[in-house]
């Protein structure tokens, strides 16, 4: 059933569009209750308003701490319009119903984020009226519009236009919807800044209450596996440049599998400022490489691992070009990930209408945790990453790298740290030429990747290899030794260090230590 807007109380912290939203309600005839600055704006714009002050009988006081708590605004938004008693009660009480309400909040999140906010800044900034309001015009819904965000101004506008006035049971559902969804981040986010400060009023990096609150974005045909049900979540802010800001141009919708995936390889070849290529298959990269152009760097690292290639995830760090897109356009491919096709490109694409084709912003930025769900709880961290600069090596062999060999020993390092544990990367010239991952000895990872680089047809022979964390023994540098390679890097810490850099002394081979490792589970 739909309600016809009389009265209106407009109070706001952020001012964007209010003006205009006042002055068309006002045309249609509707009353404007408004509070302190907002009043203000809209009085100085010639908008006739009536402050809630004057409306209530009783002023502002606690420096505007207290304005709308009274009778006068409350009995308005929660009067159940259905209940004839609701109705004289208030009407014998002298309220008038409160038709559509326009609240947003002090900007506690913004303030908080700011260097060196205090504690007092942040407590003047939890709203309490405001929240209020928007609880009781959601709870009564069925009588009440209400407006959290500025973005449904133009929407509600237009629907009362249409209708004459009156906003439809649909409309203010969603609007009541939202507004629930919008309170409780907002005391999730004072929730998790207080319980996040010690005794002595000093931030922690993680609060005693975490509060979670992501918004769905699509649900999935299904999980990992059929029978599994899924849905995608991204955050409400979601991070600049994350797979969850992705804009599809076309193929089939995406799966769970190809999201997981598709961040795998998008985060990995963010990190890197020359043209570049991944391709990625169940959550490793299987070819990793970087090029003059988008299609040396793609051809060389297709060649890493064709078989493994094939129905893999590929993301470039650059606008994909025709010749690119053509290349790509002749492997059976999933997804395909960058930050934008020029016309040429799209063309190239259009008449694979299985390929996902996904746009992602490159920029800067990540999570501010990284999660993982366990039976009954939640693990939390920092997201890895560090990246190692050159300065930051240590040489440990007696056999010192040359400026190539450093190059490359960086670039395998970075892809390492998106293999899974234990990881083992054979590259050389900028790509990579084996990759073994996720097996439960290092040495056995390390044999796999030479059996990869082996079925791909290329040499090992002048390789370097990076280690995701230290060789427990020398057994692993003895398999990469024997499948050519001249260079390790690793972090270092194991109890037989000595052992490994005799091991690599005794076979002519550099190696280096990062001082930090990257176990990828």
């Amino acid at each position: 059933m739909s309600i016809l807007v009389k009265q209106a109380l407009i109070s706001v912290s952020d001012k964007t569009g209010a003006v205009e939203l006042a002055r068309a309600l006002t045309q249609m005839q509707v009353s404007i209750l408004s509070t302190g600055g907002t009043a203000k704006l809209l009085a100085q714009n010639g908008i006739a308003v009536t402050e809630v002050a004057e409306y209530t009988g009783y002023p502002e006081m606690l420096d505007g701490r207290l304005k709308t708590l009274h009778p006068m605004i409350h009995g308005g938004l929660l009067a159940r319009r259905d209940l004839p008693a609701h109705m004289a009660a208030i009407k014998d009480a002298g309220i008038e119903p409160i038709d559509l309400v326009v609240v947003n909040l002090y900007p506690f999140s913004q303030t908080v984020a700011k260097p060196g906010c205090t504690l007092a800044e942040a407590i003047e900034n939890i709203d309490i009226g405001g929240p209020t309001m928007l609880r009781s015009a959601a709870k009564n819904h069925t009588g009440v519009a209400v407006l959290v965000d500025p973005a449904d101004y133009q929407p509600l506008l237009d629907e009362l236009r249409a209708s004459g006035g009156w906003v439809g049971a649909a409309t203010r559902f969603a609007l009541a919807k939202k507004v629930f969804t919008h309170t409780a981040a907002y005391d999730g986010a004072i929730s998790d800044y207080l319980t996040g400060l010690d005794a002595g009023q000093k931030s922690r990096d993680y609060p005693q209450r975490l509060t979670l609150q992501f918004a769905k974005l699509q649900d999935m045909r299904y999980g990992e596996n059929p029978h599994q049900s899924a849905a995608f979540y991204r955050d409400i802010e979601p991070a600049p440049g994350s797979i969850a800001g992705y804009t599809q141009l076309q193929g089939k919708e995406l799966s769970y599998n190809n999201v997981g995936d598709a961040d795998a390889a998008w985060e990995c070849v963010k990190t890197f400022s020359e043209p570049a290529c991944v391709i990625v298959k169940h959550a490793n990269p299987c070819g990793v490489a970087l090029g003059n152009n988008l299609i040396e760097a793609y051809q060389r690292a297709f060649q890493t691992d064709p078989t493994s290639a094939f129905g893999g995830i590929i993301a470039f760090n650059r606008p994909v070009d025709a010749p690119t897109a053509e290349a790509v356009a002749k492997q059976f491919v999933e997804v395909l990930i960058a930050p934008g096709y020029d016309a040429a490109a799209k063309k190239a694409l259009e008449s694979k209408t299985n390929v996902r084709v996904l746009v992602v912003p490159l920029a800067a930025g990540g999570n501010r945790y990284d999660f993982k769900r366990v039976g009954g709880g939640l693990l939390a961290q920092t997201p890895d990453a560090k990246n190692v600069e050159t300065a930051e090596l240590r040489v440990v062999s007696r056999k010192k790298p040359g400026d190539g060999e450093l190059h490359d020993l960086l670039f395998a390092w970075r892809v390492a740290k998106f293999v899974k544990s234990n990881a083992i990367v054979f590259c050389g010239s900028g790509h990579t030429l084996g990759v073994g991952a996720g097996q439960m000895s290092r040495v056995d990872s390390a044999r796999i990747a030479a059996i990869k680089a082996k079925n791909a047809g290329l040499s090992l022979a002048g390789s370097v290899v990076a280690s995701d964390a230290f060789f427990p023994f020398r057994d692993g540098v003895d398999v990469v030794a024997e499948a050519g390679a001249k260079a390790i890097i690793q972090p270092g810490g194991s109890m037989r260090d000595e052992e490994v850099v005799a091991a690599a002394d005794e076979l002519g081979l550099v190696m280096v230590y990062t001082g930090i490792r990257h176990f990828r589970h």
